[in-house]
């Protein structure tokens, strides 16, 4: 029974769970009377939720509405609609607007809606004080009540009758803002005003103005007042006196400041009245300016001046301005339409003008020494005035030039530019130089006491030789240097070496080595090296030839290798031949000793064993066969020896011994059976033991041919 009340619950439990389900349809939120308000005006901020039930239940809302991500509101309804009531619109309301619901364990949220507050709050504007000094500042701030930063804020300064100064500030986290005006001269009665501004989607947005704010200047000291005596208007050499003064409310920090195109001429502290004096010039006309300053204020007062000229400046005339050492010069000093003056000629120097004299006219000789400028003073009642300046050049005559080569030597290297300098040792500066290649002009050159010339246009057989002159504006004219010739250098071409004998040479024998050259300028410096692990200089020579010989007398093995020799002029190259190789080979006589010490062994050898086999034949045939053996051994053997002295050939070969064999066979041919078979054996046996040291011979006489350095 309890089993069937259990499913009877759950089978309940179920069906009322199934006729709760329920969905949000959509999330909304609007504004009314409209997303745009104006500021003061009502709102209200509506969010409603549209949901679809199993059937018709109550259902708890929870609602909240967001700022700017910000929770402003929230509220539990089992209705479908949440109402925000703003009874009062500020700008600060306007912004990003969101509503969330949430139901049975479901929540859902709406789009964002923006909402605009049209119009901002009233700035107020107040002054930390209101009376200032000139010079000091006014200090204003401007707040804007219940609006939120980020806020401009825009200041104006109004003074009558000029434009306004204006000041803006960006304030990211206040609503207020502070400045400072500074009280200038000349202001009086100031008044100051303010607006904020806002951004709101990427458009500003501008309050209405402040209230004015009124600011009363008072002067610490009056404008000061600037006067010239006896007048501003007076004549070079009287002596004008000015005064500047002013009324001081305090005369701490007070300084009054006299001053002529930004330079100043006096100044005073902590005095009311300041005096200066001077003696008229031209120079003195112009504008004046008295400036009295303490702390931040500043009044100025300006007064024109004008000085009439006196005398105008002196003129001074030379009777000529460019002349030759040891000339008169007449300098004359005058003003035009005024004579009575003290004249004075100088000239001028870096170090200070240089008195001549007192005078109204200096003549003098001159000389080189006198070249300079020349000036002349007057004056006219402690007024002094200065001609212009007055160039005059005296010129020495220039000394006859010399014309060298650069480099020092009169000669150049084919090929290679050649460099010419004229020099004149006196002579007054400028110097006009001409350079000539036989009677063409190649350069003019103006300097002071010398000129190059670079001649790239070198040919051998150019046979004109270079002068140069010189002149300046001296009278005595133009001098010429003497002709310059230039020897011109081949330089080595072509170094060759040969040598007689060449390739192989007898050991003791002379040599010849010849070094020539295909062309090159005398005399030429002939140099032959052995190389070796390093060279060695072996004959060194100069000769005005382009070949020359040497001659080795005796050459041994040490003066085997490579040979090679370097020519050389005043051009300074090194050209170098291709290398020989010299080989020193034994001499005839020294072949046949090396023979002789080597054939008479091998005969001794071949002798004895031929004796050696002779007896042991001998002791094998009997009495009768070893004499006749022994017999032709020995005749066999002298007439061997007989032949290779009478034909002194050391190096014999096979023709010895067929000429032995037939020997052999001639006597055997008077002997009986058994010595001949006897004589066929010992032939047999001399053949098999002569040929290898015949080989031997003959291999030994190869190799020293073949190498004359083996020994």
């Amino acid at each position: 029974m309890y089993l069937a009340l259990l499913v009877i619950f759950l089978q309940c439990s179920e069906l009322y769970t199934q006729e709760r389900v329920f969905t949000f349809n959509t999330i909304e939120i609007k504004v009314q009377p409209s997303v745009k308000v104006k500021n003061g005006a009502s709102m209200s901020i509506v969010c409603h939720a549209d949901i679809s039930k199993s059937t018709n239940f109550q259902l708890k809302h929870n609602f909240t509405i967001f700022k700017d991500g910000k929770l402003v509101f929230m509220t539990v309804s089992d209705k479908e609609d949440a109402r925000y009531e703003i009874s009062m619109a500020r700008s600060s309301d306007t912004g990003e607007y969101e509503c969330t619901v949430e139901a049975g364990g479901k929540t859902k949220s709406s789009n964002s809606l923006h909402v605009w507050v049209t119009g901002m709050t009233k700035p107020i504007l107040t002054a930390e004080k209101e009376e200032v000094l000139e010079g000091e500042v006014v200090k204003l701030r401007c707040e804007l009540p219940e609006e939120v930063p980020p806020l401009y804020f825009f200041f104006r300064k109004i003074k009558m009758n000029s434009t306004p100064k204006d000041k803006h500030v960006f304030e990211p986290h206040r609503n207020f803002s502070v400045v400072e005006f500074s009280v200038e001269e000349g202001d009086n009665i100031l008044q100051f005003d303010c607006f904020g501004r806002r951004t709101v989607k990427l458009e500003f947005e501008d309050s209405v103005y402040s209230n004015k704010t009124l600011v009363t200047v008072r002067e610490p000291f009056i404008k000061p007042t600037l006067n010239a005596k006896p007048s501003s208007n007076i004549t070079e050499g009287d002596r004008i006196q000015f005064e500047c003064s002013t009324v001081v409310a305090q005369m701490r920090d007070i300084e009054i400041i006299l001053q002529k195109d930004k330079t100043i001429l006096n100044s005073v502290r902590d005095e009311k009245l300041l005096k200066y004096s001077a003696v008229a010039t031209l120079e003195d006309s112009g504008e004046y300016l008295c400036k009295v300053e303490q702390r931040r204020a500043s009044k100025t007062t300006k007064l024109n001046v004008v000085v009439s000229e006196l005398f105008p400046k002196p003129i001074l005339a030379a009777s000529v301005s460019k002349l030759d050492e040891n000339k008169e010069l007449t300098l004359s000093c005058s003003i035009s339409g005024f004579r009575k003056a003290n004249f004075s000629i100088l000239r001028k120097n870096s170090n200070g003008d240089t008195w001549l004299r007192n005078s109204r006219n200096l003549t003098m000789r001159v000389n080189v020494n006198d070249t300079g400028s020349y000036i002349c003073k007057a004056e006219v009642k402690g007024i002094v005035k200065e001609s212009k300046p007055v160039r005059i050049n005296v010129y020495a005559p220039v000394s006859k030039p010399t014309l060298s080569v650069v480099s020092g030597l009169p000669e150049v290297v084919l090929g290679k530019p050649l460099r010419l300098i004229c020099h004149s040792v006196m002579g007054t500066p400028p110097i006009k130089f001409t350079f000539y290649k036989g009677n063409e002009v190649k350069k003019i050159v103006i300097n002071d006491t010398y000129a190059t010339f670079l001649d790239e246009n070198i040919r051998l057989n150019d046979k004109r030789g270079y002068k140069c002159d010189a002149r300046n504006n001296h009278s005595s004219g133009m001098k010429t240097s003497n002709i310059l010739n230039i020897t011109v250098i081949v330089p080595i071409r072509n170094a060759s070496l040969g040598s007689i004998p060449y390739g192989e040479v007898e050991d003791g024998s002379e040599t010849v080595f010849l070094c020539s050259v295909k062309e090159g300028s005398w005399p030429i410096r002939f140099r032959i090296f052995r190389k070796t692990d390093h060279e060695v200089l072996l004959f060194e020579k100069s000769e005005n030839a382009d070949r020359v010989m040497w001659r080795k007398e005796a050459m041994n093995r040490q003066d085997t290798g490579t040979y090679y020799c370097m020519a050389s002029n005043r051009a300074n190259v090194d050209v170098k031949s291709h290398p020989i190789t010299i080989s020193v080979i034994l001499a005839a006589w020294q072949k046949g000793v090396i023979a002789a010490f080597v054939l008479i062994p091998i005969a001794g050898a071949v002798t004895v064993t031929l004796w050696w086999f002779l007896c042991k034949k001998k002791k094998a045939k009997g009495p009768s066969m070893e004499m006749s053996g022994s017999a032709l051994a020995t005749n066999l053997t002298s007439e061997k020896l007989t032949r290779q002295h009478n034909d002194g050939d050391y190096y014999s070969g096979s023709g010895y011994i067929e000429d032995t064999e037939n020997h052999m066979k001639s006597t055997d041919e008077s002997k009986g059976p058994d010595l001949e078979s006897a004589e066929v054996e010992y032939t047999e046996v001399e053949v098999s033991t002569l040929d290898p040291h015949r080989d031997l011979v003959e291999n030994r006489h190869s190799r020293i041919q073949g190498h004359p350095d083996a020994t």
